[in-house]
């Protein structure tokens, strides 16, 4: 129905992915910005910040594009809209991620695959098979760690009701983090990431293992094939979560 809606006026779809596309691009515009002072970055050089910044940006474009309108929960807790889809005979979740489905994320996707492109033209990489498979490994497990902070995200709302920030703070605050080396960050914040919330298996970790780099925290070299089971692990406790908080939900009361 959203698709339909939206492609009704296509000069106004053509015109918000055209402004979705350059507004995402400003972080990269950024990052040249830098590179225009400085030759490296953390120690790493501008093609490979843009295989860094391709990675991230691409796999949470398809997690955005997919789930982002998670991040409305709260609003519908608070307004008792959810008990709207609650009778519907469809789950829950699937409704909350169609709701207000934005095509117009698809800028930018199309933005990252761009930038991926570049620097995967730049960089000098003796590509080897499992190099080569890992690429596209790396792209569909970052959208399910992705979703899963967006699904986590979205069950926290169901205790704040009003912490749309919060969740922004660890889905748009992440991809940012993850656009540039973990070398450039507190040793004590790559832990973080890592072991408690672990947005560097996204890319600083699998990525680590392409470009021939030293490992976040000296991690074995094995972990960079890691990444699906810990999409897998993170979507487990995320769809727990989610489970927990629909159970809890009472309406909004008067």
């Amino acid at each position: 129905m959203w698709v339909r809606s939206t492609m009704a006026y296509r000069a106004s779809f053509a015109m918000t992915t055209l402004g979705n596309f350059l507004a995402t691009g400003l972080d990269f515009v950024a990052i040249l910005l830098m590179f225009s002072r400085v030759d490296a970055l953390g120690g790493y050089s501008l093609p490979e910040i843009a295989f860094l910044y391709g990675l991230t940006n691409l796999a949470f474009g398809f997690a955005d594009l997919a789930i982002g309108s998670a991040e409305r929960l709260g609003r519908r807790v608070r307004d008792g809209t959810l008990d709207t889809l609650l009778v519907r005979p469809a789950p829950v979740l699937a409704q909350v991620c169609a709701d207000r489905f934005a095509l117009r994320r698809l800028g930018r996707i199309v933005q990252a695959s761009l930038v991926l492109g570049y620097a995967l033209a730049s960089l000098d990489v003796d590509w080897t098979p499992a190099k080569v498979l890992l690429m596209p490994v790396m792209v569909v497990s970052g959208c399910g760690i992705f979703c899963a902070v967006f699904v986590a995200g979205a069950a926290f709302q169901f205790v704040a009701q009003d912490a749309s920030e919060v969740q922004n703070a660890f889905t748009y605050g992440g991809t940012t983090m993850l656009q540039y080396p973990p070398t450039v960050f507190g040793r004590e914040l790559v832990r973080g990431v890592t072991f408690v919330l672990p947005l560097a298996f996204v890319n600083w970790v699998p990525a680590a293992y392409v470009l021939g780099r030293p490992y976040p925290l000296w991690l074995p070299e094995w972990v960079a094939f890691a990444p699906p089971l810990v999409a897998v692990g993170c979507g487990a406790l995320a769809g727990a979560a989610w489970r927990a908080g629909l159970r809890s939900y009472r309406s909004t009361g008067s």
